[in-house]
């Protein structure tokens, strides 16, 4: 019996070892494997140092890329960034569409506003870049100058000419205690004549009338207050042009899928949900403007007309039925030495731009004509 038992214990043993030593052969062979496996991975897929490039981008899109309309003016992210405080709050002076605007002074001395743009506001290198050749091309009084930019990745900086006294929208409607941190003006923010409203009206309409007469017509659609910026002149500059487009003459239109405008400048076919954009809906946004620049009101908000609240066109037009012209004038303007005969014309003229259907407004060269010829 002690020796079967030993036999027994001896064979127990045994096969414990061997299936150890087969567990372990086991291991061994699946982490080989595994190595196996894993080498062509790695070989495909080396450590990487960098963001992996987006196949739809364009290769330039990741490489720096600056350009400059004056050889004297240094266009690198270490100047604009040194120029902008590292692009500090204090130094804001706007946000327009797709960014926000810093005043800026270079080592030359230049002053200028820079423009760090949001990474949505082009879609790569190639666009952008097509679109900053397209503005800097052009030339005119009333409209910013684009001076330069810089970009790398979905970084984008825009530099433009910096213009003294802020947009129009500060001008109508911020309160008049004193200019505010970011407005270079040394003295109150008073209201505006009624001459000086026209005349910066007047701008507008020049700049506008330039764009729409380019060889390919570049239409704005995004014609309001805030982009409206003023000069110690008061003389008007056309700005932000980041939902501008070129139109095909051969179909008079661009067609969008992207939502451009603001609202209460927008046009009723946009309002409507058509994505046809072509001249007459600037001329519409610029009817808009003139009504606000001209009574102080936001476009956006409605207008108390008894009991009943109506829109700014509605009201201008019910105002003009009435004779009563006079009383779209802002409140904050004198009316002492003010000419009827320049409001109602004025008035008029708003309506016309305005009109409900596209047929039924005017092209700009009109609207030059007619406000230039307007008395006041």
């Amino acid at each position: 019996m002690e020796k079967a038992l030993q036999a027994v214990l001896a064979a127990m043993g045994t096969f414990i070892v061997v299936t150890l030593l087969f567990a372990i052969l086991i291991l061994l062979c699946q982490r080989r494997k595994t190595k196996t496996s894993m080498l062509p991975a790695r070989q495909n897929n080396p450590t990487r140092t960098r963001p992996v490039p987006d196949p739809n981008q364009s290769s330039l899109s990741i490489v720096d890329a600056s350009w400059s309309s004056d050889p004297n003016l240094k266009i690198s992210l270490a100047e604009l960034a040194r120029a902008t405080d590292n692009f500090s709050p204090h130094l804001i002076v706007g946000d327009g569409s797709f960014g926000l605007v810093y005043k800026a002074r270079l080592n030359n001395g230049t002053l200028v506003a820079v423009k760090k743009l949001s990474p949505d506001a082009f879609q790569g290198f190639r666009e952008f870049q097509a679109e900053m050749e397209t503005l800097s091309k052009l030339d005119h009084p009333n409209i910013v100058k684009i001076l330069g930019y810089w970009s790398s990745g979905p970084e984008r900086l825009l530099v433009y000419e910096f213009i003294e006294r802020g947009n129009l929208d500060q001008w109508l409607h911020e309160p008049t205690t004193g200019p505010e941190v970011h407005v270079s003006l040394s003295d109150l923010r008073l209201p505006l004549s009624w001459e000086t409203r026209v005349n910066i009206i007047r701008g507008v309409a020049h700049g506008l009338c330039y764009l729409h007469g380019l060889d390919k017509p570049i239409i704005h659609r995004d014609i309001k207050a805030s982009n409206v910026l003023l000069d110690s002149e008061f003389k008007a500059h056309i700005a932000d042009f980041g939902l501008a487009r070129r139109i095909d003459t051969s179909k008079y239109s661009h067609v969008s899928t992207q939502f451009a405008g603001t609202m209460g400048y927008m046009p009723p076919e946009y309002v409507a949900g058509a994505n046809v954009a072509n001249q007459k809906v600037d001329v519409y946004s610029f009817g808009i403007l003139m009504l606000e620049t001209g009574s102080g009101r936001r476009p956006n908000l409605p207008v108390k007309m008894g009991e009943e609240d109506i829109g700014l066109v509605q009201w201008a037009r019910k105002m003009k039925e009435r004779n009563s012209e006079m009383d779209v004038v802002d409140v904050n303007i004198s009316k002492e030495g003010l000419r009827e005969e320049s409001v109602k014309e004025y008035v008029r003229i708003a309506c016309m731009c305005t009109g409900e259907l596209q047929k039924e407004r005017p092209e700009m060269p009109e609207v030059v004509d007619l406000l230039d010829s307007m008395p006041l």
